[in-house]
């Protein structure tokens, strides 16, 4: 028997079948990131300004 041939535990080849997909998806998600750094500040919450919409209407 060779090591292809014989039988591996169901854990042995999740674990296989994930290594696999990780390879595979590298350079996708690399491209999924628009290019720029994975720590980003949120500009558009901190710059957002209240909403005076009650105000001006006078509800």
């Amino acid at each position: 028997m060779t090591d292809e041939s014989r039988k591996i535990s169901l854990a042995e080849a999740t674990k296989r079948k994930l290594a696999e997909k990780k390879a595979a998806g590298d350079g996708k998600q690399q491209k999924q990131k628009h290019g720029l750094s994975g720590n980003q500040t949120m500009k558009s919450q901190l710059t957002k300004k209240p909403n005076n919409q009650k105000k001006r209407t006078g509800v």
